[in-house]
């Protein structure tokens, strides 16, 4: 398997991996591919199937005028999108690249395709470019699922001799196998892949950047009121539930401390990430933007509540294994909302901070697989089905619950000793099966679940 721990985490911003920063690297990388601009004369993308039908609430159409303008999902300022997307507007023009201007606005430039998919995915898209001679150029991405794109068409060239893994596997059976036959836990294993890759001390300030920026975004999250954007009128619950949480801690009255504060505060810690990523923040692809709330708040639960004596190697064996856990589910099912519903974004990142929990808490190998199992087995069947087409509702309090079940499932595996009658391959292949089963209604279009009747029943009391 030729991933690596930062292709499942990955820095960007809200609120979708799969609609916002998926559209935004391959808005910029086509631009990139092509080389110089001298003679183009104009730009198109046309936005297909899921991508269409809940691009606007999942600011699609934002993302890719920023990546045509040469932004990064990892460098752009959150801050300052709306101020530049108004310039161009005003202007009746974008700099492709930030250099090269063309007439552009985005009433005539981004098509919207809502009945039509592309044949390889459900999140397809159209860039084209408009040169002087008359001709065109255009070329088709898929955006599949946690900031992953592919060229249509596209082979994955297979990894030089010398950056093989050292531990290659593609089923948790071959993980386990190299970890009896070596010694060594599934974090290490991970280590070792890496470390074809970049230095020991690379990855350690990787992973150590990683968490410091879902550090910062639950911080944020749990300090910020208001109004999400997108019309829903949806208010951000964190930080009044925080404070609520904080002032009951420093009262007198014991009463308000109840054996289930902790598990309340992971909940809020997963909803502040979320309701920052639905407000376009700084957010960590873990692996989805729609599931990115999750990994942080048993991070945190990890780092403050489980009194780790070595906290810093605790996160770093958490994260690596997380990402073990990550790339099989991308590698045999999917991780994307629109390929099979939400049970590959919360019900993956469960599994992956279950897992992870688990190893930062020196579980065994066949722990930790039991750990992930039982996140992902009571995911199966979850619809994507947002509201209004946004990244709020349900999603926000999702990854409140996934979290805590996360936990559980660590806890429950934790108390056995890895044997159980499920496998995490096979879990994996019938979430495979589940999402291909699953009506396409209920895979991030906003045509069916709770999105149609919410909204039926809304207009019906107007």
């Amino acid at each position: 398997m030729d991933m690596s721990v930062f292709d499942l985490f990955k820095i960007g911003i809200g609120p979708s991996s799969s609609h916002t920063v998926g559209p935004m690297v391959a808005a910029r990388r086509f631009l990139v591919e092509y080389g110089s601009l001298d003679n183009v004369i104009g730009v198109e993308a046309a936005l297909y199937g899921s991508l269409a039908l809940t691009g606007v609430g999942h600011a699609t159409d934002k993302a890719v005028i920023l990546g045509l303008m040469g932004e990064t999902p990892q460098d752009v300022a959150p801050d300052q999108v709306d101020s530049k997307l108004a310039a161009i507007e005003a202007a009746g023009e974008i700099h492709l690249l930030g250099t090269h201007a063309v007439p552009f606005t985005a009433a005539t430039s981004l098509l919207w395709h809502k009945s039509e998919s592309l044949p390889e995915h459900p999140n397809g898209m159209r860039f084209t470019l408009k040169l002087a001679d008359g001709t065109r150029v255009d070329k088709v991405y898929y955006s599949i699922g946690g900031g992953f794109i592919r060229e249509a068409g596209e082979v994955p060239v297979p990894a030089a001799p010398g950056a093989q893994p050292v531990f290659p596997f593609d089923t948790m059976e071959q993980l386990l196998a190299h970890g009896v036959a070596s010694g060594l836990s599934i974090p290490e294993m991970l280590r070792a892949n890496e470390g074809v890759r970049r230095t020991d001390t690379e990855l350690n300030e990787g992973l150590d950047r990683i968490w410091h920026v879902m550090r910062d975004c639950i911080a944020h999250g749990l300090q910020t009121t208001g109004k999400l954007p997108g019309g829903l009128d949806v208010k951000r619950r964190a930080a009044k539930l925080w404070r609520q949480a904080q002032d009951a801690k420093a009262s007198d009255n014991r009463a308000n401390d109840l054996p289930h504060d902790a598990v309340h505060l992971v909940s809020l810690y997963a909803m502040a990430v979320n309701e920052e990523n639905a407000a376009g923040g700084r957010v960590v692809t873990a692996p989805t933007n729609g599931a990115a709330g999750i990994i942080p708040a048993v991070l945190r639960y990890y780092a403050e509540d489980c009194r780790p004596s070595d906290p810093v190697g605790g996160v770093r064996r958490f994260m690596l294994t997380a990402a073990a856990i990550g790339m099989l589910c991308k590698r045999n099912a999917s991780i994307s909302g629109a390929e099979v519903g939400c049970q590959g974004e919360v019900g993956v990142a469960c599994a992956m901070a279950a897992a992870g929990l688990v190893a930062a808490l020196g579980g065994t190998n066949e722990q930790i697989e039991n750990a992930a199992e039982i996140g992902i087995e009571h995911h199966l069947g979850m619809t994507c089905d947002p509201i209004g087409g946004l990244v709020q509702i349900p999603c926000i309090e999702r990854n409140g619950m996934g979290a805590v079940k996360a936990i559980t499932a660590a806890s429950l595996a934790l108390n056995g000793d890895g044997t159980h009658f499920v496998s995490l391959d096979e879990v994996i292949e019938t979430m495979r099966q589940t999402g291909a089963d699953m009506q396409d209604k209920y895979k991030e279009t906003s045509l069916g679940g709770l999105a149609v009747h919410v909204i039926t029943v809304n207009h019906a009391a107007c």
